[in-house]
């Protein structure tokens, strides 16, 4: 089976928002043993939509849409759908109760009749429920050809296709399914990656792939089989051959996060952990935070972006009148402080120029990161220069906190 993947909004096409449900959709096919080959994003438009989803339609058994299923003028898949199908729509009496219903539960806010396109169906269609928004999805079905309406925004989005859609794919599909295993490395570079696993990358089927991302290296083993069971054990001598190749560098697989990891070990090694940021802002703390159960490790995290800040939650001035605020002694000086101030076991001070104008002579990019460790765990600093943007700036440093953090943690006593 063949797919196309259609994302609409104006809002994607002009950069307002990203689009992750093409790329979370795109990532789940291959499972199913269906192949996706195009991707379009189209603007609210009724007529280019339409030219999009006939020329999908035409060239793929399934076509697979996100957005444009709100109440709004320029809502306009279902119209799409039912020009391309060639059909009318009209109001479900079932749809319309439940929409009301959804409605009704909400104090004060009685349904616009606009909202009553959303209870449209079409002969060829037949609604996928969505409890946690007012869009029901479209599986619309004619002449061997399959069209899948899903809403915009991803929490609907995912639930509808983890629920609903996924299932029933995976019995239409039939055929060869591909499955992939990503490893996910850090300390070593892309081209060193590659090098040091060539041996394996000519292999087509398993297949290898080496991208660098934000949190390391990935390596991409990816097997086609006739059975998810089939291509899982092809995949396993070719995963066990890397992982004995980059050893230590391999710090997860699939959707582990370097968060995630890092809370495990912090739990693994019993240990606490506070946080003094200036450059990022928060941002390490905010990071380790959306892991859940990571409080229990976490003491919490001070944001000393003012330089006398960083002297009233204990950092020596003598230490910053001598280095300079960014330097690596007052990242160290900033790591000891919270760790004191927070009673924790590891504290982790960030400084550092995230941009757009350099700081007392010290460049943008310029950032010192120290871990203050305890009888178990060594201190530790890095100095980074990195070229880029404000933001970037701000997450690499994050990320490489972590990646120090880690490291400390796996070297704990």
């Amino acid at each position: 089976m063949k797919a196309e993947i259609m994302a609409v909004g104006t809002e994607i096409l002009l950069g307002e928002i990203v689009d992750t449900n093409s790329a979370y959709i795109a990532s789940r096919l291959p499972a199913l043993g269906i192949d996706v080959y195009f991707k379009h994003t189209v603007g609210d438009n009724l007529g280019r939509i339409t030219e999009v989803m006939a020329r999908a339609v035409e060239n793929n058994d399934l076509v697979i849409t996100t957005g444009g299923l709100g109440p709004t003028e320029d809502d306009l898949t279902r119209e799409a759908i039912c020009a391309v199908f060639d059909e009318v729509p009209q109001v479900d009496p079932d749809l319309e109760q439940w929409l009301r219903g959804v409605f009704a539960r909400r104090p004060n806010n009685p349904m616009p009749e606009r909202n009553l396109k959303q209870a449209w169906l079409i002969p060829s269609a037949r609604a996928i429920p969505n409890p946690r928004g007012t869009a029901p999805g479209w599986w619309a079905e004619k002449n061997g050809k399959i069209i899948i309406a899903m809403p915009g925004p991803p929490g609907e989005m995912t639930r509808m296709w983890e629920e609903e859609v996924a299932p029933e794919l995976r019995r239409l599909a039939g055929g060869s399914i591909i499955v992939s295993r990503t490893i996910k490395t850090v300390g070593i570079g892309e081209g060193s990656v590659d090098e040091m696993i060539s041996e394996l990358t000519k292999s087509t089927n398993p297949s290898i792939g080496v991208y660098a991302r934000a949190d390391g290296i990935h390596v991409r083993i990816g097997a086609k089989a006739p059975t998810q069971e089939l291509a899982a054990t092809m995949i396993e001598p070719i995963e066990h051959r890397a992982l004995e190749i980059l050893g230590d560098a391999v710090w997860g697989f699939d959707e582990d996060s370097f968060e995630s990891v890092v809370a495990d070990l912090l739990d693994e090694k019993d240990v606490q952990l506070a946080v003094m940021e200036s450059c990022t802002g928060g941002m390490l703390a905010n990071t380790l935070t959306n892991v859940p159960n990571v409080s229990s490790h976490f003491r919490g995290g001070i944001i000393s972006y003012a330089t006398d800040v960083k002297e009233i939650m204990g950092v020596d001035p003598a230490i910053i009148g001598e280095h300079s605020v960014i330097s690596p002694e007052v990242a160290m000086a900033m790591a000891v402080a919270c760790r004191e101030q927070l009673r924790a076991d590891i504290g982790i001070g960030i400084t550092g120029v995230a941009g757009p104008d350099p700081q007392d002579g010290h460049p943008v990019g310029e950032v010192h990161i120290a871990l203050a460790g305890s009888s178990r765990i060594a201190n530790e600093t890095l100095s980074i220069n990195y070229l880029s943007s404000r933001e970037n700036i701000k997450r690499r440093a994050v990320t490489q906190s972590l990646m120090l953090l880690r490291r400390a943690l796996l070297a704990a006593k």
